[in-house]
């Protein structure tokens, strides 16, 4: 008779591993912006997946890729800005 035997023990062998480290967790808190505008996003589009947009649809999937998009910009502006060394002289 075959037993069957549980694999927990290599399962959760390296769980202290795959924790996120700070330097991970710090990106994401920096994207989180991004993140938020992208889900307000796919919200919009979600809304109008079983309907014709309205004119109101329409506007408010607008804003919500303005909102990414200038949230995507101000990351990009933060990354850059953190990069560069010194400032304007």
């Amino acid at each position: 008779m075959n037993h069957i035997v549980t694999v927990q023990d290599a399962v959760t062998a390296f769980a202290d591993f795959m924790e996120p480290t700070d330097a991970e967790l710090d990106a994401i808190e920096q994207e989180m912006p991004v993140i938020l505008a992208d889900v307000d996003l796919l919200d919009a589009h979600i809304v109008t997946l079983d309907r014709t947009p309205t004119e109101l649809d329409d506007r408010r999937i607008r804003r919500a890729r303005r909102r990414a998009l200038a949230a995507r910009v101000a990351l990009v502006n933060r990354a850059a800005s953190a990069s560069l060394p010194g400032g304007a002289a």
